[in-house]
């Protein structure tokens, strides 16, 4: 059997990764401790922080004569994610666990980027019942919440510790590889808005023997697929919604950054893009909206997520953004434009219907993108329109076989 590497801080929280420890083991699975602490240990590790510093390029007594936080944070997190990096490579690990506060949280999370998606991974932190998403990343972490601060060991901890023990243990000691897929993997982009062209675009593309990972155009959702398709996982994309760059240009909380629409383009990766939900920019509850975007045009589409329509110069930005980026492609990318819509809330009668801010966003695309690197395809429908959903698939199919040619 792997065995769990535990990556911490063991000046500082040496306690508590040894109970840790040892409920792993007690439960029947090895464990390889890595230190990733600047002083001494309480009890000595697999992997010594002199081993994590050099990986670093840093000798640990510098580290220990300035005993900067910050410096020590980040140079421990780079040699740490080295030395996992090796035991990856060499096959020794099944799974991860670490825990802490902020600055042990941000050592784990730089360990949880070089680890691949499946392999088991388990962060108790002190900052999991806020943002987590600079922990996260674009990673399948579980995160639990440590309830009391990760200092000294007490009833609590030990409770929370003695769970996220038992959990990463079982989950190495029950998994089982799974039969890898024959079938060229698609990723595709979906909010629920365009959820009806996705629809009838997968099925379409799972028919023709494909097989379709769909993500939710979240932010979070953009940046795992980016990743992914870089890392060479996809044969095509099929990327319907790009949703996101309302947020990242306006302002809004399902930003995915400034690389969404990079990867399948500088990847040479054969893409189908649209302008699925680039109506809205999305928000909270109602009263977390900010005050500057008073008068605005908004829809609660529930509770906890208010809707902002984009204007008509967002949409000329947005397409130019959009069309430049699609247009570091070689070839192997077709851009659809839906003629009468461009979501659910974009269509006749509907409360986003806009007209002049879709013309407005054409313009830019048919101005920006070059076709010489991505071809431009119009059609008098809209977005959510059977045809248009099934003309997208098509012209992936006929990318992907293209490009095997």
């Amino acid at each position: 059997m792997k065995k769990i590497v535990i990556v911490g801080t063991l000046d500082t929280k040496g306690n508590e990764f040894g109970f840790l420890k040892n409920v792993i083991e007690s439960a029947g699975v090895e464990t390889i401790v890595v230190d990733a602490g600047i002083f001494e240990p309480t009890f000595v590790p697999d992997v010594t922080n002199d081993v994590v510093a050099t990986k670093a390029g840093v000798n640990i007594q510098v580290l220990r004569e300035t005993n900067d936080r910050g410096i020590n944070v980040k140079t421990m997190s780079k040699g740490a994610a080295f030395v996992v990096q090796d035991l990856l490579e060499q096959g020794d690990i099944g799974g991860f666990i670490s825990l802490g506060g902020s600055g042990g949280s941000s050592i784990a999370a730089e360990v949880i980027k070089v680890l691949p998606v499946g392999l088991p991974k388990l962060l108790v932190s002190t900052m999991a019942a806020g943002d987590v998403s600079p922990y996260v990343g674009v990673k399948d972490v579980m995160m639990m919440y440590s309830i009391v601060d990760v200092a000294g060991l007490n009833n609590v901890l030990k409770e929370v510790l003695t769970n996220a023990g038992l959990a990463i243990a079982g989950v190495v000691k029950n998994k089982q590889p799974l039969e890898a897929s024959t079938k060229p993997l698609i990723a595709a982009t979906m909010f629920g808005v365009t959820t009806p062209a996705v629809t009838i675009a997968r099925e379409h593309l799972e028919s023709k023997g494909y097989e379709v990972v769909v993500f939710h155009a979240t932010g979070s959702g953009g940046r795992s697929m980016e990743a992914l398709t870089a890392s060479g996982y996809f044969a095509g994309v099929l990327d319907i919604t790009t949703t996101e760059w309302c947020d990242e240009l306006v302002g809004g909380v399902l930003n995915a950054g400034p690389d969404r629409l990079d990867a399948a383009s500088k990847n040479n990766v054969p893409q189908v893009v649209s302008v699925g939900a680039l109506d809205m920019v999305n928000f909270g509850p109602i009263s977390t909206v900010p005050e500057q975007f008073k008068g605005r045009l908004f829809y609660e589409h529930n509770a906890t997520v208010t809707l902002m329509r984009t204007t008509v110069l967002e949409n000329q930005k947005l397409g130019e953004i959009i069309g430049k980026k699609v247009s570091q492609s070689q070839g192997n990318a077709a851009f659809f434009i839906p003629l009468k819509g461009v979501s659910m809330l974009d269509a006749e009668g509907m409360p986003f219907e806009g007209k002049d801010e879709r013309k407005a966003l054409y313009d830019a695309l048919r101005q920006h993108i070059d076709q010489r690197a991505c071809a431009l395809v119009e059609l008098d429908h809209h977005i959510n329109d059977e045809a248009f959903a099934l003309a997208m698939a098509d012209k992936l199919i006929e990318l992907i076989e293209k490009q095997e040619d």
